[in-house]
């Protein structure tokens, strides 16, 4: 079983929107937490049928939150 990191927002409307950073364009939104990871391992499962298997290239290290 592979492993992805996914970034989640949640939008002006109230929506979870989560985004898989090793998958461009791989992405869903839900109203729950619960709700949305399971939208997202249904949307990670369609993009590899679609796309086949991914290379993974690079490493998440993190996050940052920066005050400008």
């Amino acid at each position: 079983m592979d492993e992805y990191t996914v970034i989640i927002e949640r939008d002006e409307d109230g929506y979870y929107v989560g985004e898989v950073v090793e998958l461009p364009g791989c992405f869903t939104q839900a109203r729950s937490i619960e709700e949305l990871l399971k939208r997202i391992k249904e949307a990670i499962e369609l993009y590899l049928e679609e796309t086949g298997e991914v290379e993974i290239k690079t490493e998440f290290i993190g996050l940052q939150r920066v005050m400008a």
